[in-house]
């Protein structure tokens, strides 16, 4: 035992899932040529969205991107409070609680402090999310002004100008894409959490089977695979 609360397989567990979580942003963010994420094949579209907008004379469409691109990050961001909000109740019940997991047959949490601890560990994957959330919010507001700024069709800048201003706008898209990614990635990883209260055996499936699931919608998918057919010009890879 480690402690008269946690036992090493716990902290075996816990560290699985912490290391999960990072290692599968890296791959998500690093990996290059063929094992391309679906993460990055979007940022590639983000930029393209920008050098399109240079040919646009109405740019209401990419106005009305960016502004759905943000109104779905507000209500994640509301979503990743309105957990945390039901984490923090979740700490004032450990007493039925732990009632209720001392039923259970496959080792249950012992003691309050355990409780509290693994609860405590909740609410900070659910304020992660929120400061992902809002930062990215944040971040589409100010691509929004970006948006703007880029000089109209026709106007007196250089087309090198126009190019640079697009590219500023891409790169914040790119940026707000990034942490609304990690926020929404967060509330995944606190599904897998879920199975720490009942045992680091559980946690440790959960966390493999997220990881699985998260892994091959980003590597393995037929929407991935569409978009690399699309660029081969091989038209295949569209399926329902």
């Amino acid at each position: 035992m480690l402690t008269a609360d946690f036992s090493y397989l716990d902290l075996a567990a816990l560290s699985y899932f912490v290391a999960a979580w990072a290692g599968y942003g890296i791959a998500v963010a690093r990996m290059r040529g063929r094992r391309t994420s679906l993460s990055q094949i979007m940022n590639a579209q983000r930029a393209e969205w920008t050098r399109q907008l240079i040919g646009r004379d109405n740019r209401v469409v990419d106005t009305t991107i960016n502004a759905s691109l943000q109104n779905g990050t507000a209500f994640f961001a509301s979503t990743s409070l309105i957990a945390l909000g039901g984490v923090l109740t979740l700490s004032r019940s450990g007493d039925d609680v732990l009632t209720l997991f001392g039923t259970l047959p496959f080792g249950a949490i012992a003691t309050r402090l355990t409780w509290e601890i693994k609860v405590a560990g909740l609410a900070v994957v659910f304020v992660y999310a929120f400061f992902k959330f809002s930062w990215a919010y944040r971040l589409f507001n100010y691509g929004a002004i970006l948006l703007g700024a880029v000089p109209p069709k026709g106007s007196d800048a250089t087309p090198e100008q126009m190019l640079r201003a697009a590219r500023k706008a891409a790169a914040m898209n790119i940026a707000a894409g990034s942490h609304f990614a990690r926020g929404q990635r967060a509330f995944f990883f606190a599904l897998a959490y879920l199975g720490w209260f009942v045992s680091p055996w559980l946690l440790m499936l959960t966390t493999t089977a997220v990881v699985l699931v998260m892994w091959r919608r980003q590597f393995a998918s037929r929407i991935r695979a569409a978009l690399l057919a699309e660029d081969d010009g091989t038209g295949q890879g569209w399926q329902p």
